[in-house]
């Protein structure tokens, strides 16, 4: 069985789902080596009370532990939303070849967004990045996050 970039595009959405549960930005990343999910996480910065607590770096850190090595390459990472300056400096160090995302981040997308950190000449890794991956899914599930955080909120 062969799989695409939308299976595991719906993999990281649902991680993103177990986030809007728990009252974290609802945000889903998943790490792919040869087929295999070698790492997984979802926003929990407030459950963690650290501002590490992104989806990304929890997956590059569990990638990380299952290929012991600091270098995540031969991986692509698929991710609900453009990453930030932050994730996109540890996909960078991570070596990670390939990053596909669903919904851009206009206010700290650094994917292309606001700046393309991922693809930078300066730096000594640049990344392959697929865009719009279900994107209309993964927008929504924001939308509704952000809704419902301004709603209670206002109460």
């Amino acid at each position: 069985m062969e799989f695409n970039d939308e299976y595991y595009m719906n993999e990281a959405l649902k991680l993103a789902k177990e986030a809007y549960d728990i009252d974290e930005v609802p945000i889903g990343a998943v790490i792919v080596h040869n087929g295999e999910i070698i790492g997984r996480g979802y926003n929990k910065r407030n459950s963690l009370a650290n501002p590490l607590g992104h989806a990304e770096i929890i997956a590059i850190n569990e990638a990380a532990g299952y290929l012991k090595d600091w270098r995540i390459e031969e991986c692509t990472m698929y991710v609900t939303v453009e990453p930030c300056p932050m994730c996109s400096g540890a996909i960078v160090q991570a070596r990670i070849p390939r990053v596909v995302f669903g919904a851009k981040n206009k206010k700290a997308g650094c994917a292309g967004s606001v700046i393309n950190l991922l693809q930078m000449d300066a730096l000594n890794h640049q990344v392959e990045i697929t865009e719009g991956v279900l994107q209309e899914e993964c927008s929504s599930i924001m939308t509704e996050f952000f809704k419902r955080f301004r709603k209670k909120a206002a109460e």
